[in-house]
């Protein structure tokens, strides 16, 4: 005698042999409902069930919501074979009904959170699928879990779509402008509240759609620099003492360089830093300090004239606390003084007259702002007396660097172990960095003693933490917006001020000899992000 087990099975395969051998399988109904029920009976019959109710659900569309509602019980299903079986028929159900791809994908990404391999990978492959047939409504329902989802789904829902959506991006995106602009919008409003990984996550898929390509016009680019601007919160009052804040902001900052090259505008980004950071620079972590003025100085060549003009005296402030007027035995910050060298000449190219009352020059532009009848004699002779200064140690630092890499070299000669070497290599490399810099301060001073200086506007100096501009005729790493090397990341080398160390120049050939590492970490390096999530802005 059969058991009910086995009789749910049987009757399970007559109401599908039925439907199957049915010219008009809408008039089956009883027998489809028959297969719904399926989902309470046994193993094998729940199984069965999972096959049968997506194969024939198109022909029903009166019980299309007790249909799902079977199959999304039977993906709850305590046994493993019954849920994956019920998973793999998920994409099935909108094969041929694509108004619920929605909902398809809004129970998969809940799925996502399997333990078991084969079911995640069901879930992986089910979501596929639907990607595949409608990439606008299933992107649309995998996002909603990225503003409004469960910490553990958001976590899952964002893995997927990076590891599996974004290399897949000229596949799925069809037709290709289109899905591009949605999948933006949807970034957009999703960037409320990210971590900084996720929100440079985000911005690496951006720039890499065509959309926002190389050939992209200069609107598409400012568009990304307002993402980004956004997230920085530069319309929020700065409170010093707010740390996540100031990390946000010099990693956006650092962010944007690129698209700075690509002929976006820097200006509210450095109207706030104008206005709110530099005039409470002192107070500033001193690697979020060092952080600053690498950003300014790598964003002075594509500031506007008008914005130069604000800035400047800011700039030239701060090169006078920086640079001494006498040899007082007070260490200098070789790395702050290039900086602040470097976005001076640039600033200045863009604006020289306003030069004349800052450092006490005669430049003539014929303009009112030349103000060419008033004296400013003493600060020209404060600034030429604190250039001196500034030559004088450079070029002895640059000595005892000099010196200090004979003895490395002769050390690594010696050296016997890997890690004996892979130390000299560390202070070989910061002393390399050291002399950089000193030439680079060398070479951005002596122009500077003319009483009408002609300022340095082109890329002719490539700053310290810079790799070396190898020439080629191909475009630089530099052009494209390249990522730095790794002093530029973790503030070795010269970077950072010491103290106790000594003399004005020993800071850096201290440095430099000892080979010391001090964090200085960027969005890239820190391998976390702003202190959590609940401090980005909406787009609209």
């Amino acid at each position: 005698m059969a058991t009910a087990a086995e009789d749910d099975v049987e009757k399970l395969y007559e109401y599908g042999e039925r439907l199957n051998e049915a010219k008009d399988k809408t008039k089956q109904v009883s027998d489809y409902e028959g297969i719904i029920m399926g989902r309470q009976g046994s193993l094998k019959a729940k199984q069965l069930a999972a096959q049968l109710i997506p194969r024939f659900f198109k022909f029903f569309p009166s019980l299309a919501d007790k249909a799902i509602e079977a199959h999304f019980d039977l993906c709850e299903e305590d046994e493993l074979g019954i849920r994956v079986q019920a998973i793999r028929g998920l994409p099935l159900l909108c094969k041929d009904t694509p108004e619920y791809v929605s909902k398809i994908v809004d129970v998969l990404g809940q799925l996502l959170t399997a333990e078991e391999n084969v079911e995640r990978d069901a879930v992986h492959k089910a979501l596929m699928s639907l990607l595949r047939q409608d990439p606008k409504a299933s992107l649309t329902a995998l996002f909603k879990y990225i503003v409004e989802g469960e910490e553990s789904i958001r976590e899952k829902v964002l893995n997927f779509i990076k590891d599996k959506v974004f290399p897949l991006k000229a596949e799925l995106l069809k037709p290709r402008e289109q899905m591009e602009r949605h999948i933006t919008d949807l970034v957009k409003k999703s960037l409320q509240d990210v971590t900084g990984a996720e929100f440079k996550m985000f911005m690496d898929f951006l720039r890499s759609l065509t959309i926002f390509g190389d050939g992209a016009p200069r609107e598409r680019v400012q568009e990304l620099i307002e993402i980004i601007e956004g997230q920085a919160d530069l319309d929020a009052q700065f409170n010093v003492s707010d740390i996540d804040h100031i990390d946000r902001l010099m990693s956006c900052l650092y962010m944007a360089l690129p698209f700075f090259m690509r002929g976006a505008s820097n200006s509210k980004f450095l109207s706030y830093l104008n206005k709110h950071i530099v005039p409470v620079f002192d107070k500033l972590p001193e690697e979020r300090k060092l952080d600053l003025l690498k950003n300014l100085a790598e964003s002075s060549p594509y500031t506007a004239p008008h914005d130069s003009r604000q800035l400047l005296p800011s700039v030239v402030q701060l090169l006078k606390k920086y640079m001494p007027r006498r040899k007082t035995g007070e260490e200098m910050n070789f790395t702050y003084v290039e900086c602040l060298l470097y976005t001076f000449h640039h600033l200045s190219h863009k604006t020289p007259n306003a030069t004349n009352s800052l450092c006490g020059y005669k430049i003539v532009t014929g303009q009112p702002s030349d103000r060419l009848g008033e004296d400013f004699s003493e600060n020209y002779k404060d600034f030429i007396e604190r250039l001196n200064v500034v030559e004088d140690l450079a070029r002895a630092t640059m000595k005892k660097l000099t010196q200090g890499m004979a003895e490395h070299n002769k050390a690594m000669a010696a050296a016997k172990t890997d890690d004996a070497k892979a130390s000299i290599k560390t202070k070989k490399q910061n002393t390399t960095t050291g002399l950089r810099t000193c030439n680079n301060i060398l070479a951005m001073t002596q122009p500077l003693h003319s009483k009408s200086p002609s300022f340095i506007g082109d890329k002719k100096i490539n700053l310290s933490w810079k790799e070396p501009v190898k020439p080629s005729p191909a475009p630089t790493t530099a052009a494209s917006g390249g990522k730095r090397i790794a002093t530029a990341m973790n503030g070795s080398g010269v970077a950072k001020k010491g103290r106790g160390e000594g003399g004005m120049q020993n800071q850096l050939v201290n440095r430099a000899l000892e080979g010391l590492s001090r964090g200085g970490g960027r969005i890239g390096a820190r391998g976390r992000g702003w202190g959590g999530r609940g401090r980005g802005r909406g787009y609209r």
